[in-house]
């Protein structure tokens, strides 16, 4: 009874009016400039504020303190964000754990976060419900704020020895250290400036990293980096010492990253950075004259070897010869394409997304419309069984050929992630931890799937959730958020923030633009290069869609994306302004021109091409590139908050510092154009719980402020 009472409440100050709050700012800081004009291919380009790429600069950080005074005090002026930000704690503050996984000392791995840590330990167990769990490593201890992240755990095959990788202040910058797996003493071991990599144990005394040249100080956040290096560490040397063990000095821009299959035979390296996939060289470790064989030469399509079957071949997933993904085996000797044995056929009904080997069977997670299915398809052959499961939602898979426990995770978008223990025999799933969130009821809520038609008659899906007793009338707020790049799924997924938008009659839609994977790799091929504006038009036809069926207006539409989700956020206000009333672009790609030009922009290019790839590649680029579109139309602009951190070094801060300062500098309209810059943070990964809840609070303030809404925060 009190629940209900709570949601007609809830219900009411949902369409209420807006207290007196904060206007657009009059004056926005003067960004430096220098009047620089790029030219491509004899199109002339300005790049006015071309100064703020030089994030240590001190224009660059006299303006980024101005902007962040001007923000703090716009967000600090809104009456209920006190209030916002206490229901996100709250809202955050409940017991989650991560998928168990039993390493070789034979004891089970897990994360847990039992509320407000900023990060979640690791413990380990005799059982995998974590009955007897014993803390192993708390990155909490890493750091006074919370912002050492723990990246990674790996166990030497003996389980004598576990190192796991840290990055700091949310950098990609990893360090790797090694811990005696027993007494969890620290040995001297410290690897730095390594990768994109993990440690994949070349026996017992030592592993393998992947790492480029120490940067130059003052630019290890923004210069390009090339030559990625496999090395082997021996315990007990240092890292100067290292050997390197894998390297193509022909392809600077190529990443490399090595793994060693279960029970040690072969060492794989895969390189990508030129295609949409990569590509595989083997080395067979029980030969000490082996070199390497290259099983797949181009990067044109994903092939990953999931182990070493026991007649020396190996299995592997790939998308060549099956946009739908498929198993196959491969026998190093005979490594062409030709000689490949299929295992597991491509699907016409759904992309394989994962797989997995048991004791006993092949665990199979299909993506079919976006959402999860799994199979179990016997080794021996004969027919499969699928795994029932709750509905919508994402599954991550626990197997091993050693052991005989399957276990698997389960996520939607008002369904915490739930670890269950599946018995074959049986045919039962059990869960074995089942998070519960005070005050929420996730039986208030629905998730419902649609699908909708683009510009060019393409027919999308999109999921909507909101509370069962939300009537279709048109005036309900709607939190629009969309990908669609490099081959990513948009399943569904759990944000504990998002519940404070439900929670206030807001309805959450998740569209699977052209450009992931949701369709295979037909689907994101027609959202990459000179297609890209098919994503554009994806997200502007199920904003379209929302208004025409009677969900909501233009004045309650919201839209958030980041990185590239980002772009196409700031593409969209670009070309539709007037569709929209408030857009959230989280550290995007908003420079098409120069994006290949920091850090590893370059591996982009796949996706995107490049300005200096052709003349109509550029214009392709430059007719849509977010900071070169800013007012073309003469239309308002919705409120604008960009968010950028100042150790993002995926998507330099530089993006979003010269699209907020074009923005600011253009007649948009009154709403306002405000530019959010977190401190001792990156791209996202990693980031301390406190300062999630710091960001969604703006976020939320900002837009609920600007629709016109005083949220209900209990």
């Amino acid at each position: 009874m009190k629940r209900a009472i709570t949601l007609t409440a809830i219900s009411a100050m949902t369409l209420s009016a807006l207290a007196a709050g904060p206007e657009a700012p009059a004056k926005y800081p003067s960004a430096p400039a220098d009047g620089t004009v790029d030219e491509y291919f004899g199109t002339r380009v300005p790049d006015p504020y071309r100064p703020l790429e030089n994030d240590t600069s001190a224009a660059t950080a006299a303006w980024v303190q101005a902007e962040n005074e001007l923000t703090r005090s716009y967000l600090d002026a809104i009456p209920f964000r006190t209030a916002v930000h206490n229901r996100l704690t709250a809202l955050n503050d409940y017991k989650k754990q991560g998928m168990p996984s039993r390493e070789n000392d034979g004891l089970f791995y897990f994360s847990r976060n039992d509320g407000l840590s900023n990060q979640a330990s690791i413990y380990r167990s005799a059982t995998p419900d974590g009955a007897d769990a014993e803390l192993f490593l708390d990155p909490n201890t890493l750091s006074d704020d919370g912002t050492v992240a723990l990246t990674g755990l790996f166990q030497s095959p003996d389980g004598r020895y576990t190192a796991y990788t840290v990055s700091r202040s949310g950098s990609d910058w990893t360090e790797i250290y090694v811990m005696d797996t027993a007494t969890r003493q620290l040995l001297p071991d410290h690897i730095k400036w390594a990768k994109f990599t993990g440690a994949a144990w070349m026996g017992n005394d030592g592993f393998c990293y992947s790492a480029y040249g120490r940067p130059e100080q003052g630019r290890e956040y923004s210069m390009a980096n090339e030559y990625h290096k496999v090395y082997f560490h021996r315990l007990g040397s240092q890292q100067a010492d290292d050997t390197i063990i894998y390297e193509n000095p022909a392809e600077p821009l190529h990443f490399h990253t090595a793994d060693v299959t279960e029970g040690g035979r072969y060492l794989v390296v895969a390189a990508s950075g030129a295609g949409n996939g990569n590509a595989l060289h083997v080395k067979d470790l029980s030969d000490p004259d082996a070199g390497f064989v290259t099983i797949e030469p181009s990067q044109e399509q994903i092939i990953e070897v999931l182990a070493a079957l026991p007649d020396g071949r190996l299995l592997a997933y790939t998308g060549i010869g099956a946009p739908n993904y498929r198993l196959v085996a491969i026998d190093p000797a005979h490594p062409a394409r030709a000689d490949w044995e299929e295992i597991v056929a491509e699907s016409p009904d759904g992309v394989l997304a994962q797989a997995a080997l048991s004791q006993s069977d092949i665990v199979l997670v299909y993506d079919r419309d976006a959402s999860h299915h799994v199979f179990l398809q016997p080794l021996g052959g004969g027919p499969g069984r699928e795994i029932t499961l709750p509905g919508y939602g994402t599954v991550g898979i626990s197997a091993s050929k050693k052991h005989p426990e399957l276990l698997y995770s389960f996520t939607g978008f008002t369904c915490p992630s739930t670890v269950y223990a599946y018995d074959k025999a049986t045919d039962v799933s059990t869960p074995i931890s089942t998070p519960q969130i005070d005050g929420f009821d996730p039986e208030a809520y629905v998730t419902e799937q649609v699908f909708y038609t683009s510009a060019d008659g393409t027919r999308v899906p999109m999921f909507l959730t909101y509370r069962k007793d939300l009537r279709r009338d048109g005036t309900n707020p709607v939190y629009l958020y969309g990908y669609g790049g490099f081959n990513v799924p948009l399943n569904p997924s759990f944000n504990p923030n998002r519940l404070l938008w439900l929670e206030n009659g807001g309805i959450y839609a998740q569209a699977n633009l052209r450009g992931g994977s949701e369709y295979g790799e037909k689907w994101h091929e027609a959202g990459t290069k000179m297609q890209k504006q098919n994503v554009f038009d994806d997200f502007i036809a199920a904003a379209e869609w929302l208004v025409q069926q009677g969900w909501t207006t233009p004045g309650r539409l919201t839209i958030e994306g980041g990185s590239n989700g980002g772009l196409l956020v700031g593409a969209c206000a670009n070309q539709r302004p007037e569709l929209f009333a408030v857009a959230i672009p989280r550290v995007g790609v908003m420079d098409m021109m120069r994006y290949h030009l920091f850090t590893i922009g370059w591996n982009w290019a796949h996706d995107y091409g490049t300005s200096a790839d052709s003349p109509e590649m550029a214009a392709y680029l430059l007719g849509y590139s977010p900071l070169h579109n800013i007012g073309k139309s003469g239309r308002d602009y919705p409120a604008i908050m960009v968010t950028t951190a100042d150790h993002d070094d995926r998507v330099v801060p530089a993006h979003s510092f010269k699209y907020a300062a074009t923005l600011q500098a253009t007649p948009t309209g009154p709403a306002p154009k405000l530019i959010r810059i977190d401190s001792k943070a990156g791209h996202g990964a990693g980031k301390p719980v406190s300062k999630v809840i710091d960001e969604w609070a703006d976020i939320y303030s900002f837009v609920f402020h600007n629709l016109g809404i005083t949220p209900a925060t209990r």
